[in-house]
């Protein structure tokens, strides 16, 4: 039987992924616990739900009395998402940071050269995404902080370095660091449906020194040590197009709209959009300006392709990217 789970439930669920304390995570599983249907199909969701709040509640009292000086790294979210750059030594992930935006990493040819993670925004158009970069993975080295960056990440890059012979392997070691810990690298979000305890995340796989001769080479034998088909980019760093293609596949690996908002008789404000999921409503947009907005939205007008210019629509209605949208309470 299926769970069909409601979309208030999935809401929680992505909280619950982005949750960076185990307090934050345990109200969340309280209230998915609430959330979730109460019917055969979900029982071993509940199941695995009850389990994780036991197993959280003693996480709260580990955080409590742990020893203070351990590596902690908090980055608040900023723009429209919050992507993580991971990979093997050299691969990359710094050059990737460097160039898109205004942050200025270690940039070397000799490896380990990132020893602490550093953010920087992007711009692309009219919005702005939050690249981390992060300490490179090898067999022998994880840092454990890294886990909770990708399981709350919107998206992560993951870069292959395609002038070395080394990146298929240096690769399927990060994939396998983060499969230890019950972390997928994966084409979707999501907690696996027969085991809550494991997670995908979304990657898009960058492969720099993308015009390498060997190229095609080294990534048809990465492929077949791993058979997850990642959404794959190829680009040169030194050349400006590819620097743009890259601010834009990445953009629209997040699989977000842009939405313009106005007040009723007021201007419309073109200067800083929202973003929502592809597939949101007026609802989704409503809740994304204030918490209190969606109880009281009575109707929306839309200009833009969803609906005929100034058309009245109700909360469910699904918005397209650029629709101007003013809400009615």
């Amino acid at each position: 039987m299926p769970a069909n789970l409601p979309p208030q439930y999935q809401k929680a669920e992505e909280e619950y992924r982005k949750a960076q304390s185990a307090a934050e995570r345990f109200e969340i599983l309280e209230r998915m616990l609430v959330l979730i249907p109460k019917h055969k199909g979900t029982e071993k969701l509940q199941a695995d739900l009850k389990t994780k709040l036991k197993e959280t509640k003693a996480d709260i009292q580990v955080e409590k009395t742990a020893p203070k000086g351990g590596k902690v790294y908090r980055f608040p979210r900023q723009g429209a998402a919050q992507v993580i750059i991971i990979g093997g030594p050299n691969s990359g992930k710094s050059r990737i940071l460097r160039d898109l935006t205004k942050a200025e990493p270690e940039v070397a040819d000799y490896p380990f050269t990132t020893r602490e993670p550093m953010p920087g925004m992007m711009a692309w158009e009219d919005v702005t995404v939050q690249l981390i970069d992060t300490p490179p993975i090898t067999d022998s080295l994880f840092e454990p902080y890294l886990l909770n960056f990708v399981r709350s990440a919107d998206l992560v890059v993951l870069t292959f370095d395609g002038a070395s012979d080394d990146s298929p392997e240096a690769t399927a070691t990060v994939l396998d660091q983060f499969r230890q810990r019950a972390t997928a690298l994966s084409t979707m979000t999501g907690f696996d449906e027969d085991d809550f305890s494991k997670l995908n995340v979304k990657t898009l796989l960058v492969v720099t020194h993308g015009r390498d001769s060997e190229v095609s080479d080294r990534l048809d034998f990465f492929r077949e040590m791993n058979s997850t088909a990642f959404a794959t980019i190829q680009v040169d760093l030194d050349q400006t197009p590819d620097r743009e293609l890259l601010r834009r596949s990445i953009f629209e690996a997040l699989g977000l709209i842009r939405l313009y908002t106005k007040a009723p008789g007021k201007p419309a404000d073109f200067s800083s959009p929202f973003t929502i999921p592809i597939g949101g409503t007026v609802e989704d947009l409503a809740s994304k300006v204030h918490r209190d907005l969606a109880d009281k939205l009575k109707f929306a007008k839309i200009w833009g392709t969803s609906a005929a210019d100034g058309q009245s629509v109700g909360r469910d209605h699904v918005l397209a990217d650029k629709d101007l949208v003013e809400l009615h309470t």
